[in-house]
């Protein structure tokens, strides 16, 4: 993800954000047009797919703002530039210089699938985001929510104290701050599409702070469970350039 997000093209980043975002396939993606984003309802409608139907796509906070910051919002028109034989290329040449090996664009689709299933949407909600007629397709994702089935099988009423704290919600994040002449990057290990760049280590961390305040309660807001902050001791691999900042949101 850093390495999409220094990209000289930034569609590129975008389009890798809205594909793991959404379950959207890499047509269905391309041939986005901004008159058919609803800012209001957060959604994007797609009116043909590959199954020959339309559907409307849910936007995650993530996806919204990528659409809205990092893209240049327009009335009508294509959303991305690229064409489909571009992405192809773009994205050859891509995962070549990363030395990723053996990653396809359309394992963008399965992951976004299984991070859907694992924040806890049921496979006819799944179904409805990604498009999938058919149930069976989704079946080989069942290993990842079978566990989640088991504390539904004895729920227990909510008392008081189990009430979650606000606080509690809101503890701090490890993140990774990197020193080239003059700039200041700093990235966040728990939240792929959090990275800030500054001219000073205090603007960085100022801004990567509020920025994480806002991404942490927004999915709070919808229903989400912030991820679980990282232990700081299991990021080991980092340059001489850089070192390991706990950034409290509050």
């Amino acid at each position: 993800m850093k390495a999409a997000h220094r990209h000289t093209n930034p569609e590129f980043y975008a389009i890798v954000v809205v594909a793991l975002e959404t379950a959207m396939r890499q047509g269905e993606i391309l041939s986005l047009r901004w008159e058919h984003v609803n800012w209001r309802k957060r959604t994007v409608y797609l009116p043909m797919t590959k199954n020959g139907t339309a559907r409307e796509v849910p936007l995650s906070r993530t996806a919204y703002d990528i659409f809205q910051s990092h893209m240049t919002p327009k009335p009508e028109g294509r959303v991305f530039s690229y064409t489909s034989s571009g992405i192809k290329s773009t994205w050859r040449f891509f995962i070549k210089s990363t030395g990723i090996e053996d990653l396809h664009f359309h394992d963008l689709r399965h992951c976004a699938i299984s991070a859907l299933l694992e924040r806890g949407l049921s496979t006819i909600e799944v179904a409805a985001i990604s498009g999938h007629k058919s149930m069976a397709m989704l079946k080989r994702y069942s290993h990842l929510f079978a566990h989640k089935l088991v504390s539904k099988l004895d729920p227990k009423p909510r008392t008081k104290k189990d009430r979650p704290i606000l606080r509690n919600q809101l503890p701090a994040y490890p993140a990774v701050v990197t020193k080239y002449g003059r700039r200041v990057d700093v990235d966040f290990p728990d939240f792929v599409s959090l990275s800030f760049s500054a001219s000073s280590e205090k603007a960085a961390i100022e801004q990567a702070a509020n920025r994480l305040l806002k991404t942490v309660v927004g999915m709070l807001c919808d229903g989400g469970i912030p991820p679980t902050p990282s232990p700081a001791d299991i990021l080991t691999r980092l340059s001489s350039k850089s070192r390991i900042e706990m950034i409290s949101p509050l």
